[in-house]
């Protein structure tokens, strides 16, 4: 078997963990949250839950990946050998394969409104609803986007961990934060960018409710792709020296700090147009943004142009860093598992994504009408990872690290076996242990009751 890849550097560990992190939950999903929610009122509430829930989650995964070496089914192979605690990592197998299918669907999209903004082809005067809905329900457009972008991400992940997602990680994050930085400094200058920083940044603790709690809650557990065992999966490739909480801590910075940022860059140019929903959704992104660039800049469609086109390479940047790491989940499984080369690990998890993947994209075209359960394959796998495995899989293993792994093994990893200080080291033991078992608890039963 090939040697077993790591990261080869302490920026490496954080831009590639960040990048797992950060996706197109972070550009537009948290701005509609806090588009509904009570603005800065959501946002404390959200980095509350950020930092007592999704991050102790992120904690665990990474001891039991880098304690273990091994992907997310061996790792508890190793740690608790004939036990059932396995079950969890095959979850995360599953998880990444369904997720990476459907998200590849939506990635996409994003692939083909970036060739159009570069293409000038998202220019005024057209119906930007009618044309979304021409495009997703095209009969082979848009499997040829999906297509194209699960093939660069085939491409980073074939080429190993240094080689391919380090390498690539250190190049595209950097770019993703400059980009992110450059575009909230012209949406601020937008007339009309005060009343959308006013929106976002005034807090309305009336609309705080238990159900914005909730939602809250929901969005740091998805927004940090915690529970699937990607983390676990890139902590596998930690070196000894790596820090642990301290990696944890600068993911969860580097995610919240995108996602506020994203919320900088949207309100300012919704409002300096007005009339506009900021709690639209998916189609804030393919529909109301594209009208909203053209408008804003009407009297500079240059400016409008470049917007728009760095807009959607954020977007596309933003998908392909957590569709990697996606994408790693069942590499590493299949090629630790049954002897295979990285090459041809990767091939099988491409080939399997693009059926499961097209069967996806075809549920809002042709195949619109064929159901499981009552949903399309595109729902169906969303409903299936969003509300039952991920949060199953956040409530396994923190009840792992905290209740069955012994107490000291779970000190040695977090302190490195005992050279460096965790100050924190028993609030943090106790979030494992009681918080972070009971947020994804009530997470996962929301949800179940919502429905």
């Amino acid at each position: 078997m090939e040697k077993r890849g790591s990261f080869g550097s302490k920026i490496g560990v954080i831009l590639a963990s960040a990048g797992s992190a950060v996706g197109l939950g972070n550009i537009w999903r948290f701005p509609t949250e806090v588009g509904r929610n009570g603005g800065a009122a959501f946002i404390f509430v959200y980095l509350l839950f950020v930092f007592l829930l999704a991050m102790p989650v992120m904690i665990c995964e990474f001891v039991v990946g880098r304690r273990s070496r091994a992907n997310t089914v061996g790792a508890y192979r190793v740690l608790a050998p004939g036990k059932p605690w396995v079950v969890a990592g095959y979850m995360g197998v599953i998880a990444g394969v369904l997720i990476l299918s459907f998200y590849s669907v939506v990635a996409g999209w994003t692939l083909h409104y970036t060739v159009d903004s570069f293409r000038y082809a998202l220019a005024s005067g057209q119906d930007f609803g009618a044309v979304f809905s021409q495009f997703v329900s095209h009969p082979w457009k848009p499997l040829a986007f999906q297509l194209a972008f699960l093939l660069m991400t085939h491409y980073v992940v074939a080429r190993g961990v240094e080689s391919g997602i380090e390498r690539f990680s250190k190049a595209m994050m950097p770019l993703l934060l400059f980009i992110i930085l450059l575009l909230t400094c012209c949406s601020l200058s937008m007339p009309g960018a005060r009343e959308g920083l006013t929106y976002l940044l005034r807090p309305d603790f009336t609309k705080v409710t238990s159900d914005v709690v909730l939602s809250a809650m929901g969005q740091a557990f998805f927004s940090l792709s915690v529970g699937v065992g990607c983390l676990a999966t890139y902590a596998s490739y930690f070196s000894r020296e790596t820090r642990l909480v301290n990696s944890a801590f600068s993911v969860c910075v580097i995610d919240s700090l995108v996602a506020i940022l994203a919320g900088f860059i949207i309100f300012p140019a919704v409002f300096s147009v007005g009339g506009v929903e900021v709690d639209a959704g998916p189609g804030l992104v393919y529909i109301t943004l594209p009208n909203v660039f053209n408008t804003a800049f009407s009297g500079m469609p240059v400016l409008g142009y470049a917007f728009s086109c760095l807009f959607y390479v954020l977007l596309l940047l933003a998908a392909l860093t957590s569709t990697i790491s996606m994408h790693e989940i069942a590499t590493a499984f299949i090629r630790e598992n049954f002897g295979l080369s990285r090459r041809l690990s990767a091939v099988v998890v491409t080939l399997l994504c693009i059926v499961l993947g097209f069967a996806c994209s075809l549920s809002f075209g042709p195949w619109r009408d064929v159901k499981l359960l009552g949903l399309g394959f595109f729902d169906l796998f969303d409903f299936l990872t969003a509300k039952y495995i991920m949060p199953l899989g956040g409530l396994m293993i923190t009840c792992f690290v905290g209740w069955f792994l012994d107490r000291q093994l779970v000190e040695d990893e977090l302190t490195n076996g005992g050279a460096l200080r965790v100050r924190s080291l028993r609030l943090l033991l106790f979030l494992i242990r009681w918080v972070a078992p009971v947020g994804v608890a009530i997470v996962f039963f929301n949800q179940l009751i919502s429905d």
